[in-house]
């Protein structure tokens, strides 16, 4: 017999599509000015924190689709809605900054020996720029209380950071001859993006291929369910992720002899308050007579 029930919250329903909209406009068109006056100055640095801006774009434009998409109810076709497009967006975005990062390491560092003074002036001007444009964003954002919000609000907040690094460097090429600061700058910010990309790639691909989202989580939940009355043994327990955040838990409980229906009852009121404090968006409980055989023994 199963035993059905949901929980959890989907946090991209609670973010205002306007503010993603808005802000991923926003960002989009200034990753373009980036670029343009990344050429124009003869700037690694800020060709790399273009390539940083677009990751972040594409993160925005993903949070803003899914967040029109995460409406939609679950169909037969796709039985768990809509949230796995959230890791197939991640893939085509870290694909992307990969690309860009191994494009501008291409760049810069033969100019770690052959350097090219950049147009000081220029860079501090898009500075300025995009210390505006993505603090305001961040402003925008800082207002959301949600996850997906406060996740992204720090990628806002780090580019801020980002270009204050290229006003400085900018100011000090004004004054001294340095021009190898650039292809610093450059690497530094590109290495920061790869160690960033490849950890997400590969908690990504984790998610792809359902293996657990959190062990210590899964050791509990085994627990939890093996020391409900009437239960004497727990298999064939799964537990993964639909998108990092939307849990799924699927458990055949072996019951310890053959219960009544008022019995039948209580144990699956204590396996919903058992689950309760996970917050999982599917739960399948099967419930299995001692003398039942396993109809998944195979597998």
């Amino acid at each position: 017999m199963g035993h059905n029930h949901q929980h959890g919250h989907d946090h991209s329903k609670d973010i205002p599509s306007s503010r993603l909209g808005w802000a991923f406009f926003l960002n989009f068109a200034f990753t373009i000015i980036e670029f343009i006056g990344g050429a124009l100055t003869n700037s690694t640095a800020i060709l790399a924190d273009a390539v940083h801006d677009l990751g972040d774009s594409l993160s925005l434009g993903l949070a803003w689709i899914l967040n029109k998409l995460g409406s939609k109810p679950a169909s037969q076709e796709f039985t768990y809605g809509y949230k796995r497009l959230n890791l197939a967006g991640a893939f085509i975005n870290a694909a992307i900054l990969i690309a860009g990062s191994a494009w501008v390491l291409v760049e810069a560092i033969p100019r770690l020996w052959d350097p090219q003074m950049p147009v000081a002036d220029g860079m501090i001007a898009l500075a300025v720029l995009g210390i505006t444009v993505n603090g305001f964003a961040a402003y925008k954002l800082s207002r959301g209380k949600t996850l997906n919000e406060r996740i992204i609000n720090w990628h806002l907040l780090e580019d801020v950071l980002g270009w204050v690094a290229v006003l400085i460097v900018g100011i000090v090429l004004l004054f001294v001859d340095w021009p190898v600061l650039d292809p610093i700058l450059s690497i530094g910010f590109t290495l920061f993006i790869l160690v960033n990309v490849l950890r997400n790639l590969w908690s990504t691909l984790k998610l792809f291929i359902q293996a657990v989202p959190d062990q210590k989580t899964y050791q509990e939940v085994a627990e939890s369910l093996k020391r409900l009355p009437n239960v004497s043994d727990v298999h064939h327990l799964h537990f993964w992720s639909l998108d990092g955040e939307s849990h799924v838990l699927t458990a055949h409980l072996v019951l310890s002899g053959n219960l009544e229906i008022d019995d039948l009852d209580a144990l699956k009121k204590n396996i919903d308050k058992a689950l309760a404090k996970y917050q999982l968006s599917h739960t399948t409980i099967e419930l299995e007579h001692p003398d039942e055989t396993c109809r998944d023994a195979n597998a």
